[in-house]
């Protein structure tokens, strides 16, 4: 009993291993466009050419049908789109 259930959870927690991750390129996509919009090129870039970057892989990845590393790199272009556009919106970014 104990050997199916855990059978069970392992098969269901692949399932969403292999999954697409739409939601997390959505997300970052989301991300990008909103630091594109605060200027984030000009006021961060680095941030904004990593998330860039890390969205570019992920698609990449989805190609190779790698979603578990697709999905990792989506959430950091996420996480560093989501940084460039905290660094344009701070008072330094705008004192220029």
């Amino acid at each position: 009993m104990f050997r199916a259930l855990l059978t069970l959870i392992v098969l269901a927690l692949a399932g969403c291993v292999t999954a697409p991750p739409v939601q997390e390129m959505s997300d970052a996509r989301q991300a990008i466009n909103a630091a594109e919009a605060a200027d984030a090129g000009r006021l961060a870039p680095e941030s904004l050419q990593d998330a860039r970057r890390f969205l570019a892989e992920a698609e990449r990845q989805i190609q190779e049908e790698a979603y578990g590393p697709a999905r990792f790199n989506a959430v950091r272009a996420k996480n560093r789109a989501a940084q460039a556009l905290r660094s344009s919106q701070s008072p330094e970014a705008t004192n220029d």
